[in-house]
């Protein structure tokens, strides 16, 4: 098992930052991979980024390519989303999600095998 714990949701203007943690626990060296995952009411759960426990790559959903940067601490344990240049369409529960195996596209929510509880992030205009 791998338990993750979001934190750094909460409200900001538009073209504000916030800054997300995802702290993992358990059993870690398990992790393929990390997500950030995001969900409006009323939509969908969306990709918002990746990175790669192992080597450190990342990948970014097109609509926060170049604002948000995905990063990592190996020895805390803890995924970071730097978001910067918020927009209100960017408002949303962000979860962070952990990946056991290679299989699937990192960008499908299903391929995913633990997931944390949750941050709000508003978004004032």
């Amino acid at each position: 098992q791998v338990q993750l714990v979001e934190s750094g949701g909460g409200l900001v203007q538009a073209g504000g930052s916030l800054r997300l943690s995802c702290a993992a626990s358990g059993r870690t060296f398990s992790m393929y991979a990390l997500g950030w995952f995001r969900q409006a009411p009323g939509k969908d759960r969306e990709f918002v980024s990746v990175i790669y426990w192992s080597g450190g790559s990342t990948g970014y959903a097109d609509s926060v390519k170049g604002r948000f940067t995905i990063s990592r601490d190996s020895a805390k344990k803890t995924v970071y989303l730097e978001m910067n240049s918020l927009k209100p369409e960017d408002a949303a529960v962000y979860y962070c999600a952990a990946k056991t195996r290679s299989y699937g596209t990192e960008r499908n929510s299903q391929t995913y095998d633990y997931w944390g509880q949750g941050t709000q992030v508003t978004v004032s205009s």
